[in-house]
């Protein structure tokens, strides 16, 4: 089998979702030659394009897109080596939690798989997190997007407490901020001052890739 028939099973593992092949796919197909940047940009990051966008035009669900980030993280084990080794950084960074009293992950975690998918470099608080932890891991990790989620009424309204924590902290300007959740929405963001407002994963991967691109 050749390199580019790998590659071309690579990318349809990770649109299936088959996290038992995609690791080693990945092996293989670095081991034909394949340059790890391009298999980043050209195989692994278009093949998650493309779930979100089956995703979007209501062809798959949330549990298929969840199997879909699951082997493209299982890819991206065996690829980040060589591209820290070939020199290659990430699209950005991005910082991103559930806010203080809010237990809910699974939305989060998807936005946060989805973005590493589309390969930016992920820091995910967990959930519950205060807004002087969002503050200390944007001073720390100097992200270029802090994403924030909330999945209550009762727990939405601690985003404008971060946004005004990151005022205080005078490091509101150093970064774009997005907020997602169920009883979120656009109008809301604006309300508070958010850089953004995304209802799925996909539409969060194109805001931050349009916010980075803008900064």
């Amino acid at each position: 089998m050749g390199t580019g028939d790998v590659i071309d099973r690579l990318r349809s593992a990770v649109i299936a979702g088959d996290i038992q092949v995609t690791g080693a796919l990945t092996e293989k197909a670095l081991q034909g030659g394949a340059a790890p940047g391009e298999l980043l940009t050209e195989t692994l990051i278009p093949a998650m394009d493309e779930v979100g966008a089956s995703y979007e035009a209501g062809e798959l669900f949330v549990p298929e897109m969840l199997v879909a980030a699951e082997a493209m993280k299982r890819a991206l084990v065996v690829l980040r080596p060589c591209l820290a080794e070939a020199g290659i950084s990430s699209a950005g960074r991005v910082i991103i939690g559930t806010v203080e009293g809010d237990l809910h992950d699974i939305g989060k975690d998807l936005v946060a798989m989805m973005l590493e998918g589309a390969g930016f470099e992920v820091v995910n608080l967990g959930t519950e997190v205060p807004a002087d932890r969002f503050v200390d891991a944007v001073r720390e990790q100097k992200a270029g997007v802090l994403a924030m989620s909330a999945l209550l009424t009762t727990t939405m309204i601690r985003m404008p407490e971060v946004l005004d924590a990151l005022r205080h902290a005078g490091l509101r300007d150093d970064v774009k901020v997005i907020v997602g959740g169920a009883p979120l929405s656009a109008a809301y963001a604006d309300e508070i001052g958010a850089d953004g407002y995304a209802a799925d994963a996909p539409r969060a991967v194109r805001l931050v890739r349009r916010l980075l691109d803008a900064k």
